[in-house]
């Protein structure tokens, strides 16, 4: 007997659970040969308003963890990515109206999963490179250590869907930091498969929440929303415009990346600790000797 085939209804991954958008507005996702696949969630304000409610319930105790535990717990991703790693190369060959070969498509998904390991090894080490002792002229103790900011904001790139998400928000959440994350526009089906993987991995529901929808309806929620502590961005020039009169409306930090300047996401400018230091914060702290 012939059978239909059961095809998936993507949603979104907010607080742990796939969530339709609460609008219920769908736009459309065609294969690499212009067919439909599928209907991807249009988020809207209220979704995103709804993550960061999400993202703010996860923050504390994400950031009380051990950073061994953290360390653990992303590499533990990394595992669940490298297990699947051929369904997230068939999303990115999929969501691709240029024909992303299947060779470039798992070179992708290979950087994504070295770059979580990458940022799971710095995790208990980055407090003795980017913390300190500070020499005063004082009978004092005085050392500065790090501390997450608190909910950030990432919004994915355009090209490099996969790997420029994953380089955005895995500092961060490193770091201690719970994030929102707005999907690549043109491409959001392998940000909506890294969903279910996230899901079914040991990151705690919440710390990592994915949006979908058109970036200009996000972009200025994102820019003002008072519980967004940082944003980091790939953007175009008008997007990057809008972030940074929010931004500093709301005293938050932003680091963004323009969309024109063509940016190489396998770069190896984006291993570094001090991508982690762009969510962190510094607390000072000076106690007396001898006491």
């Amino acid at each position: 007997m012939n059978r239909l085939t059961i095809t998936k209804t993507p949603k979104v991954y907010v607080g742990g659970a796939f969530i339709r958008s609460e609008s219920g507005r769908v736009f459309a996702l065609n294969d690499a040969n212009g067919n439909f696949f599928a209907n991807i969630p249009q988020c809207t304000r209220k979704d995103l308003r709804n993550a960061v409610e999400a993202a703010a319930k996860a923050g504390p105790a994400w950031a009380k963890r051990t950073p061994y535990n953290r360390a653990q717990i992303i590499y533990r991703l990394a595992e669940m990515i490298e297990a699947r790693s051929s369904e997230l190369v068939d999303a990115i060959i999929l969501g691709s109206k240029n024909g992303t070969s299947k060779f470039a498509a798992e070179q992708e998904v290979a950087a994504s999963i070295d770059r979580l390991v990458y940022f799971a090894g710095w995790a208990d080490k980055y407090e003795q490179v980017l913390g300190n002792v500070n020499p005063v002229a004082a009978p004092y103790f005085n050392f500065s250590v790090t501390e997450p900011m608190g909910i950030v904001g990432v919004i994915a790139p355009q090209q490099s869907s996969l790997l420029g998400l994953i380089s955005l928000f895995a500092p961060a959440i490193v770091a201690g930091n719970t994030v929102v994350a707005a999907a690549s526009e043109s491409k959001p089906y392998p940000a909506i498969v890294l969903g279910e993987m996230l899901a079914t991995s040991d990151l705690p529901a919440g710390v990592v929440n994915i949006l979908t929808g058109f970036h200009k309806e996000l972009i200025p929620t994102f820019a003002t929303h008072a519980h967004i502590r940082a944003l980091v961005a790939e953007g175009t020039s008008d997007e990057l415009k809008t972030l940074a009169l929010g931004a500093a409306e709301t005293i938050k930090r932003l680091h963004s990346f323009s969309a024109e300047d063509k940016i190489d996401w396998f770069s190896d400018s984006f291993e570094s600790v001090y991508r982690i230091q762009d969510t962190l914060e510094l607390k000072t702290v000076w106690h007396p000797i001898g006491a």
